[in-house]
């Protein structure tokens, strides 16, 4: 990656450039330094107390990513949206998990990630920022390096869910701030509980029956099955999450997704937003409504 020194920039430690203007965190300028990285000005290597002047090139080596063992190239079809030399907005289907585990390998979408890489000769891994349950669809973002996901972290990312619930859930919008904990009987069940971590899911109820609520749902904070566990607390869980007590008689899979997702690109300062509609494998929000 290559800069070019502004006469803004002038008199700064190579450093602080890097700290500053690039969002690149301590953590990875020490990665560079020690793990086989450079940091380089005109192409003669420096050190991070380099002072700048005008029209100095940085460019900076990382060091090579290393995959996983399990992340190994199964190619797939790829609904991708956005991609850069950094990001990766893309569409995920329901079914399906995003990182391989005990219980899922090899058919992930990370596994079709390495294999698109791959095609590409290009030497990345993969860095999930907005991670999806396996049985959750809609818009994922993937960094490509430590160090594009490293300058993600100060940078505020908007998620909106649309979510169908099981009754007469209130019109109007509203805020659920509740805890959320691990279960303490299961590994992957999550509750609410004084204990949990801050969890704040905000809504806003859109179509409503006596059977059947259709929300949008903003995530301020993203705990594992926030939105689930919410919901299902107030009992009103979502269609087909057995987990937490939803009814499977009209989808086999909890009737959630990712339909907004938004953000500042760190290094362009460019907003991105992007949208994917309702998913034709869950009920139909016109056709339940209107019956």
């Amino acid at each position: 990656m290559r800069w070019k020194v502004k006469a803004s920039q002038h008199g700064l430690t190579l450093g602080d450039f890097l700290k500053d203007e690039v969002n690149m965190s301590r953590r990875l300028v020490k990665t560079l330094k020690h793990k086989g990285g450079k940091m380089l000005i005109n192409d003669t290597e420096q050190g991070v107390r380099q002072k700048l002047e005008t029209e100095d090139v940085i460019t900076v080596v990382f060091p090579k990513e290393v995959r996983a063992a399990n992340l190994v190239p199964v190619p797939m079809p790829l609904s991708i949206h956005y991609e850069d030399d950094f990001f990766i907005v893309m569409e995920k289907p329901a079914n399906v998990a995003v990182m391989p585990g005990q219980n899922h390998q090899g058919n992930t979408i990370a596994n079709g990630l390495i294999a698109h890489y791959d095609k590409q000769l290009l030497p990345y891994t993969v860095h999930v920022i907005t991670r999806l349950d396996r049985d959750t669809s809609g818009l994922l973002l993937i960094a490509k390096q430590a160090f594009s996901h490293s300058a993600m972290r100060s940078v505020e990312i908007s998620r909106r869910y649309y979510a169908l619930v099981e009754g007469a859930f209130p019109l109007g919008s509203g805020t659920i701030n509740l805890p959320i904990r691990r279960h303490p009987d299961s590994i992957i069940e999550r509750m609410v509980a004084n204990d949990g971590k801050v969890a704040i899911t905000h809504y806003q109820t859109l179509r409503v029956s006596n059977a059947y609520s259709f929300v949008d749902v903003h995530l301020e904070t993203g705990r594992t099955h926030q939105i689930r566990v919410h919901f299902s607390h107030l009992n009103h869980p979502l269609l087909g999450d057995d987990l937490y007590g939803g009814n499977l008689a009209l989808t086999n899979r909890q009737a959630l997704h990712c339909h907004t997702l938004s953000f500042t690109h760190p290094f362009t300062k460019q907003a991105l937003s992007f949208t994917s509609e309702w998913p034709l494998d869950l009920p139909q929000v016109d056709q339940l409504f209107d019956q």
